[in-house]
């Protein structure tokens, strides 16, 4: 059975040199050997302060958080990667709870839910409510309650990380990483975590509106993909209220005041008639894309089956 050996813990910084010396310190504690920094170019001593308690750094080629894990674990052997931040807001004692579903084959993703359990003033008000709205955005599109998918502590088979396509640079990487489980079907579970308060004297990198907004737009962008009924109705549904509203005023005008706008009617016109086509394409790209997924599910299948023999 796997164990901390075939585990390498993954902590992406910068500027975190308050906090990465502990957070290191806690994971070898726990048993962890690898243990891989991914800095993006720390200016406060991470990075040294990281390999005094005995981490290997990397410093990112790019800038951003996404693409620091895409880099990492691009470079790392172990067959589990488990994925925290280096700001000290995460256990090391969870992390028997975070890898013990892969141990046991019951998941190859796992994502330690915040919410379980936090502590007062670990996360503001407003980082609270746009985090519930994200979630709540994400189940509706997905069709997944995954409970915490902005959650930074994660745990994962490098073999299926690597079936993901991955492009957010900055902090909707774990977006993505839930988007992308649900799209390849890849089982996914949920485990209760303890969240820490930051710990006095280290500031926090993410900016709740500047990279909220990122991360919504990032969750739209995927349902283009993973549900298209979802993108492409919702932007037919915004021509339908603008066709229908201009279509009232035009109406308004000649009924009540008597004065015609041909121009504006033909425009109410066309955009309920263009909202009508893109709900049509949606629902074929739907069809196309389920379709792909029954596909890609079987050819997995098939190459499991392969390596199984091959053994």
């Amino acid at each position: 059975m796997a164990d901390r050996t075939d585990v390498c813990v993954l902590i992406p910084t910068l500027d975190e040199a308050e906090t990465i010396g502990d957070v290191v310190e806690g994971f070898r504690r726990a048993g962890f050997e690898a243990i891989l920094v991914a800095d993006g170019g720390s200016s406060d001593g991470t990075r040294e302060i990281a390999e005094e308690h005995g981490a290997r750094v990397l410093t990112q080629s790019g800038s951003g958080k996404g693409q620091a894990v895409r880099e990492a674990v691009g470079t790392i052997e172990h067959p589990y990667v488990l994925m925290a931040d280096g700001d000290g807001t995460y256990r090391p004692e969870d992390a028997d709870a975070m890898l013990e579903p892969l141990f046991e084959g019951r998941a190859e993703h796992v994502i330690g839910d915040r919410f379980a359990d936090m502590e007062p003033d670990a996360m503001t008000r407003l980082n609270a409510t746009g985090n519930r709205l994200i979630n709540r955005l994400f189940g509706v599109i997905h069709g997944r309650n995954l409970r915490d998918i902005l959650s930074g502590y994660r745990a994962f088979t490098r073999s299926s990380f690597e079936r993901f396509q991955l492009a957010a640079d900055g902090f909707g990487i774990e977006t993505e990483l839930a988007a992308e489980c649900v799209r390849h079907g890849v089982p996914t579970e949920v485990v209760s975590i303890r969240y820490l308060a930051r710990p006095g004297g280290s500031e926090t990198n993410l900016r709740p509106f500047a990279d909220g907004g990122r991360i919504i737009l990032t969750l739209y962008a995927l349902a283009k993909t993973n549900n298209p009924i979802f993108y492409f109705g919702s932007v037919a549904a915004l021509g339908t209220l603008a066709g229908l509203a201009v279509a009232s005023f035009v109406a308004y005008r000649y009924f009540v005041v008597g004065i015609s706008h041909e121009v504006l009617a033909l425009l109410a016109a066309f955009l309920v008639l263009l909202s009508v086509q893109l709900l049509m394409f949606g629902v074929l790209t739907d069809v196309l894309v389920s379709v792909n997924r029954e596909q890609s599910r079987r050819l997995e299948e098939i190459s499991e089956r392969l390596r199984e023999l091959e053994e």
